[in-house]
């Protein structure tokens, strides 16, 4: 009898706490979630106006724009005299970079395809920081314009301590049987020979102490169905960054890669239709998109010796809470 009290005393407990359990499920699911704000200051969330733009894109248009100029980020020397090369510097990710870069006391050369007006913004944006800045238009996935570019960089700053692989092409392509050989060829172009000429540029000039980071992606982890030639370069950005780190060690470089789940830059109004750019980064744990102020200080921590000199061939994902 008493064993049969304790089994029954044992299942009243279970369903007491189902009963609780289920009565605050109901109570949550009442409750919208709101996108997440932790940083110093509030950042735009979905929905954003329905817009899409032609390639290459245009930050100065984007609506919200995008917040790259971190005001709450105060330098403390982290690449004091150092001299750094950007691809896709122009804009989004590439520009929040350059003005943190600069702002922790580095020269800047910023390289971009065709965007005059972003690329001069850049460019002051970084002049108010109080460093140098090298602007070079041109086509990361020709081996020439690379060499020409690491060339530039040396005249000027004499030096060449940090590249970053940042430049990228990027268009959906729904349904597979419609990625042509055309558009595969420009995103593998783009993404890979870029990555590789810039390396093979830059690496002769680099001395012990320098850092390479790469842009991956989540894409390069997850895949994305309707990014299939975007994915696989990403993850091909990943096997390059952790394979060249062991090839450099040796000559006392670091390799890294940074993973960003989706920024607000001009890459995706350019790639995405309007109604999924209004909702883009909403499907995030966050509910929102990164701005690129909030990725580039992991640009500064991979590039500086003062904070990642143990760190090689990792990939830093920052996907809004995977």
């Amino acid at each position: 009898m008493a064993k049969s009290n304790q089994q029954s005393a044992t299942a009243a407990r279970q369903r007491r706490i189902q009963k609780d359990v289920d009565r605050n499920d109901r109570a949550s699911g009442k409750a919208t979630a709101k996108p997440m704000q932790a940083g110093a200051r509030r950042y735009p969330v979905p929905p954003f106006p329905r817009q899409h733009y032609p390639k290459p894109g245009d930050e100065r248009i984007l609506d919200p724009a995008p917040m790259y100029d971190a005001p709450y980020y105060k330098g403390s020397g982290k690449l004091e005299s150092r001299a750094a090369l950007i691809t896709g510097g122009d804009s989004g990710i590439g520009r929040a970079v350059a003005v943190l870069f600069a702002r922790e006391g580095a020269d800047v050369a910023i390289v971009h395809l065709a965007e005059k007006g972003d690329a001069a913004i850049t460019r002051q944006a970084v002049e108010n920081e109080g460093r140098r800045c090298l602007v070079m238009a041109g086509d990361v996935s020709k081996r020439a314009f690379c060499e020409k570019a690491v060339a530039k960089t040396m005249e000027a700053f004499g030096k060449l301590d940090v590249l970053v692989n940042n430049a990228a092409f990027q268009v959906h392509s729904e349904k597979f049987e419609d990625l042509t050989e055309e558009h595969f060829d420009a995103t593998l172009k783009t993404n890979l020979y870029g990555y590789f000429h810039m390396a093979k540029a830059a690496v002769p000039h680099m001395l012990p102490g320098s850092a390479i980071v790469n842009t991956g992606s989540v894409t390069g982890i997850e895949g994305s169905k309707a990014l299939v030639d975007y994915s696989m370069t990403k993850g091909g950005i990943h096997a390059f960054t952790r394979s060249l780190a062991g090839n450099l060690i040796g000559k006392g470089i670091r390799v890294n890669a940074v993973a960003p789940g989706p920024v607000w830059t001009p890459l995706n109004p350019t790639d995405k239709e309007a109604e999924d750019v209004s909702q883009f980064g909403a499907k995030t744990p966050m509910k929102r998109p990164a701005q690129p102020e909030e990725i580039a200080p992991a640009y500064v921590f991979l590039a500086s010796p003062q904070c990642s000199s143990y760190i090689t061939g990792e990939i830093l994902p920052i996907i809004g809470g995977y």
